[in-house]
């Protein structure tokens, strides 16, 4: 990487072990980077009742909220086992805070997929 998003990889790689996913077993972690430099991360944490599940994305974002922080500069979404693709749900959330030119770095241990939110969600609610 040459976008100077190893930091923010290497974040995500050390929060695996904190995921909870007993029923997919699809772990993924989310580090989003605030306007500052700050570094705010998330795993996703399943539940029994599906919907009550929060995914990595989200996760993040609510970190960062807690903290005072409401301006982004990109976040990466990482995955040991297949390539991370936000839900419609995470999406909008990344939608009320960010621009469409907002990054999305998708990230799996061989290979890396840069995105903008507005490709990811052409037409938020």
């Amino acid at each position: 990487m040459d976008d100077g998003s190893e930091e923010l990889l290497a974040k995500a790689k050390e929060a695996i072990s904190s995921c909870y996913c007993p029923y997919s077993g699809f772990h993924v972690t989310a580090v989003i980077e605030d306007d500052e430099g700050g570094l705010h991360w998330g795993v996703n944490v399943e539940n029994s009742s599906y919907g009550l599940t929060i995914c990595a994305e989200r996760a993040a974002v609510f970190n960062a909220i807690s903290r005072g922080q409401k301006k982004f500069r990109r976040i990466l979404i990482y995955s040991p086992d297949s390539y991370p693709l936000p839900c419609g749900a995470c999406r909008q959330v990344l939608a009320e805070f960010c621009d469409d030119d907002f990054p999305v770095i998708l990230a799996t241990p061989d290979s890396i997929k840069h995105y903008t939110l507005g490709e990811l969600l052409p037409h938020r609610f």
